[in-house]
């Protein structure tokens, strides 16, 4: 049976405010346990169903795990269907050295609001070989329960930092000379245009773009076309824009 402390250590790791005092975040499923794993992150305990604990000791070896019911994991899990296993995980803190960034193609994030969209985003990034993000300091906690599980173990695998994003942008471009590539309605045909591989592409908030401070930093804009001369929605969700413009960029590694 889970203590009474146990429980609300875990409840509290479902706020910002608990994550940052515990330095730790909640991972639940299988799926994203197995890439805890692969990766070697840090997981400080494990809280399972008896069963799952059984089928998995060769993998959990000296990592600290405590049984729980299904009624007990329904009771800590953010989720609407409770998984089999759930992972308290010590968040990573990467050191942002912008050398490292200047030989890499790199995602900027500004004011990304939607979890579900950050976790998406996390996830593209990693199906296409990019390494790091950079997001504004008022994106989304990437530690957010729906954010974790919409990265469906992606986050275990990228670099995120959070910085004043204007500030890292403009010392990027004094360090590097690289583009900083930002996508709006109206810019270059992204399928025409020439991408560099050593870059930064920036990606703005779901309601309201780029914002005008971040705008300041970009040198080359560009825009997917629409094909449908009807369409009536203005813009792309910003997930689906991240998955094109990544594919883009790497496309064009194989035409090279």
């Amino acid at each position: 049976m889970l203590s009474k402390n146990k429980i609300k250590l875990i409840r509290s790791l479902q706020t910002k405010k608990g994550r940052e005092t515990e330095k730790c975040y909640v991972a639940e499923g299988d799926r994203i346990f197995k890439e805890l794993i692969q990766t070697n992150s840090k997981i400080i305990e494990i809280i399972a169903l008896p069963e799952w604990i059984e089928q998995n000791k060769p993998l959990i070896k000296n990592i600290p795990f405590e049984t729980a019911s299904r009624d007990e994991l329904h009771a800590i899990s953010s989720l609407t269907t409770p998984q089999s296993v759930l992972c308290i995980v010590a968040i990573k803190g990467p050191t942002l050295v912008i050398d490292d960034l200047s030989s890499q193609l790199v995602i900027a994030l500004d004011r990304i609001q939607d979890p579900g969209n950050m976790g998406t985003i996390i996830r593209v990034a990693n199906w296409f070989g990019i390494h790091s993000i950079l997001c504004s300091n008022d994106c989304v906690d990437i530690y957010n329960a729906k954010v974790v599980q919409a990265t469906m173990g992606a986050i275990c695998k990228t670099d995120i930092f959070y910085c004043d994003l204007a500030n890292t942008l403009q010392y990027y471009i004094q360090k590097t000379n690289n583009p900083i590539y930002g996508t709006f309605l109206e810019g270059e045909n992204i399928y025409t245009c020439s991408l560099k591989q050593s870059a930064i592409i920036v990606l703005g908030n779901e309601g309201n773009g780029i914002s005008h401070e971040i705008e300041k930093t970009i040198n080359s804009r560009i825009t997917i076309p629409s094909f449908n001369s009807s369409v009536a929605v203005e813009s792309l969700n910003v997930s689906i824009a991240a998955s094109i413009v990544c594919s883009e960029f790497k496309r064009r590694i194989i035409l090279a």
